[in-house]
């Protein structure tokens, strides 16, 4: 007789803008078909090219705020204007199922998935250094001048919390850090000690 299957494991993946979080979750989730990504809910405009349901669900700021008031995110947080939501139904109804999930979030909303599944595996990605930020948010041309420096700004606060995630990545070499990413996933689903790198070095020099 077959039981309920084990339940799956939920990893954060959480960048500065410009960090190439989303090309490596992307890589990961090509590799590891046994991770489910958690499409977050957000009040932002679709860009040319995104789907509803794909990308995000998109939803008006009223919508959004009565799904906060009916307790239905995991996380939700305010970036850069816009409002961007995790439903808490959709990931227990999938991590029970036995597939694990990956939340790719900001450190705020990590913040608060941390307190409400504190078994979770959240990961940090860094950028090799500050001017490869800069190239990397110019490069995407999707942003105003504007946009681009807030990030900018924004970053630094949002690395001066690395420190907080269990494991911190690199994204310098695109193969060797998608390759660690496997590695985190692997000892997770092990129970094995996660790698502990923690890169202070390179944080400094990005916060100076």
């Amino acid at each position: 007789m077959t039981g309920k299957p084990a339940p799956g494991k939920l990893f954060i993946v959480a960048a500065p803008s410009g960090a190439g979080k989303s090309t490596l979750v992307n890589a990961l989730l090509a590799r590891e078909p046994g991770i489910a990504l958690s499409i977050s809910h957000t009040t932002r405009a679709p860009r040319p090219g995104d789907v509803d349901g794909v990308q995000y669900h998109f939803v008006d700021r009223a919508a959004f705020e009565a799904m906060v008031t009916h307790g239905d995110f995991l996380e939700h947080a305010d970036v850069f204007g816009n409002f961007y939501g995790t439903s808490r139904g959709a990931v227990e109804h999938t991590l029970a199922s036995g597939r694990d999930v990956l939340l790719e979030i900001d450190w705020q909303g990590a913040e608060q998935v941390r307190r409400a599944m504190p078994e979770c595996v959240s990961i940090f990605i860094l950028p090799p250094s500050r001017a490869e930020l800069e190239r990397r948010l110019r490069a995407r041309g999707t942003d105003s001048e504007t946009t681009i420096e807030k990030r900018l700004a924004a970053s630094r606060e949002e690395i001066a919390h690395a420190g907080e995630f269990d494991c911190v990545v690199v994204n310098d070499g695109f193969e060797e850090a998608v390759a660690t990413l496997q590695a985190i996933v692997h000892y997770a689903r092990a129970g094995r000690p996660l790698p502990s790198e923690r890169h202070a070095a390179l944080i400094a020099q990005l916060l100076a």
